[in-house]
């Protein structure tokens, strides 16, 4: 029997094809290498501003129910001084603001639409010629509302509240004694009150503090490199009120920038967050809004 001969590869056509198939896949590697680099790289842009935007956004929403003359700044050792005056340090050693808001929840709150007619939770209007220096007469509020809006958000309109007149943004009374109807009186007080058309109603102040990120709760100084930013709320609307019992959430972890300029009805500030994406390399974002 006769075998056939069969064409086949030499040894150099085997070594030509191993070494072609070799650069091919270094190449090829090296594409992937760099895709997911970039994926990495993305992600982690993606991550750092989605988180800073929100953040941002969150600090909007609360700045812009800030009562004008009750916004301080904080600084790294703790103590505080009015927005509204000039700077008396570097701006790069406020670690905070503070400031008492009026109630945004239960002013924009409309009872059902089956209640007719729809009441706000308070007005903000005053009736002069029906109240007296013990007691507030506010049309069209619906004050049971507010009472369980504010209860809801872990507050008490009743003895923890403040009446602000809105000319002069001073506070009438720090004490109301109870509420009924559209009627908030306030408990008796030495002390002469002026009442105004217009009102506004707190019950919490807030204030945003950069804390060192090892949890201890300390205010984080100037030079550490990053910080995390928390919110503080369910503390007294009072004048720079003191932070002890207040409740508190984490804001943004990994905060490198926090700083914030303006005046007291427009403020401007600027945050920024790193995000890690490995020991040594990170990505930073960052976002700036004003606040009217």
């Amino acid at each position: 029997m006769k075998r056939k001969m069969r064409a086949a590869y030499t040894l150099l056509e085997l070594t030509f094809a191993i070494a072609i198939l070799g650069i091919v896949a270094s190449i090829g590697s090296e594409i992937i290498v760099k895709v997911y680099e970039q994926y990495i790289v993305q992600r982690a842009q993606y991550k750092a501003s989605f988180k800073t935007e929100l953040s941002a956004l969150e600090i909007a929403n609360r700045l812009r129910y800030a009562i004008p003359g009750t916004v301080y700044r904080i600084k790294d050792d703790g103590s505080t001084e009015p927005f509204a005056s000039a700077l008396t340090t570097s701006g790069d050693i406020y670690r905070g603001l503070q400031w008492i808001a009026y109630d945004g929840e239960g002013f924009n709150a409309t009872a059902s639409a089956s209640t007719t007619p729809r009441k706000p939770g308070w007005s903000g209007f005053c009736d002069l010629n029906a109240s007296s220096r013990d007691s507030i007469v506010t049309p069209g509020s619906n004050l049971a509302m507010a009472q369980t809006i504010i209860s809801n958000l872990g507050g008490n309109i009743i003895g923890s509240s403040i009446i602000f007149a809105n000319e002069t943004n001073t506070s009438i009374d720090n004490n109301i004694s109870g509420v009924s109807g559209n009627t908030i009186t306030l408990s008796h007080s030495s002390v002469p009150r002026r009442l105004s058309e217009h009102y506004k109603l707190a019950w919490t102040s807030y204030a945003l503090v950069a804390l060192k990120n090892d949890g201890s709760g300390t205010i984080c100084p100037a030079t550490d490199k990053l910080c995390d930013l928390y919110l503080f709320y369910n503390f007294s609307p009072t004048h720079a009120a003191s932070l002890a019992g207040a409740s508190r959430s984490l804001l943004l972890k990994n905060i490198s920038t926090f700083k914030f300029t303006g005046t007291e009805n427009t403020i401007r500030f600027k945050i920024c967050r790193d995000e890690n994406i490995s020991s040594d390399v990170s990505i930073t974002a960052c976002k700036e809004k004003a606040v009217f």
